[in-house]
């Protein structure tokens, strides 16, 4: 989630949703969206504008604050403090989809991918190994391995509509993954793994 020491990035309030994020709305069902680690709500935005209520949650209430808007719920919580089964507050198949960018815990991503419903859609979208040659964040822990969104997005039983593994020249050089995968089930339907 956003940097809890760090003062609020008003780009990161105004900035433009991720054209991988903007590419795979249209694949969300109708239902509640979480966007996870929301910062200054970019993607909630686009939700909401989209048609879908949303809960942005993030750690930081400065950050809440920019997020809020109509048809958007804001939620303060540390999901990486405390016991885990106690830190994640959502139930198992609560919402139609989850978007995450820009941020990696991977002791969230079982209750996470629980939290979806069938036939929910998953955008991910974070930094990978050799992010480091052009900034933060360089530390192994906050970037993904050579394939781990698709592995994981697998080992839980997701189907993958796209993903991609690479450098990104915009809005700044990163190595980035980022995956689109739906969870199957009785609401899952063709349309679910349209291309697009």
């Amino acid at each position: 989630m956003s940097d809890p020491g760090k003062k609020p990035d008003l780009h990161e309030a105004t900035g433009k949703p991720s054209p991988w994020v903007a590419r795979f709305v249209s694949l969300i069902p109708e239902g509640e969206t979480l966007d996870l680690a929301c910062g200054g709500g970019r993607h909630s935005r686009l939700l909401a504008a989209s048609g879908h209520s949303v809960l942005a949650v993030d750690r930081k209430v400065e950050m809440l604050a920019l997020t809020a808007g109509d048809g958007i719920r804001t939620l303060e919580v540390d999901l990486e403090t405390g016991d885990l089964a106690q830190s994640w507050p959502f139930a198992a198949n609560r919402f139609a989809g989850i978007v995450v960018t820009n941020y990696l815990h991977r002791p969230l991503w079982q209750s996470m991918i629980a939290s979806l419903q069938d036939g929910g859609v998953l955008i991910y979208e974070t930094f990978a190994q050799g992010n480091g040659q052009f900034g933060k964040p360089s530390n192994p822990d906050f970037l993904l391995a050579n394939g781990e969104l698709l592995d994981v997005t697998r080992q839980y039983g997701l189907r993958v509509v796209a993903y991609e593994d690479g450098y990104v020249a915009e809005p700044r050089p990163a190595m980035l993954q980022r995956i689109c995968a739906v969870k199957p089930g009785s609401a899952a339907k063709a349309q679910d793994f349209a291309l697009i």
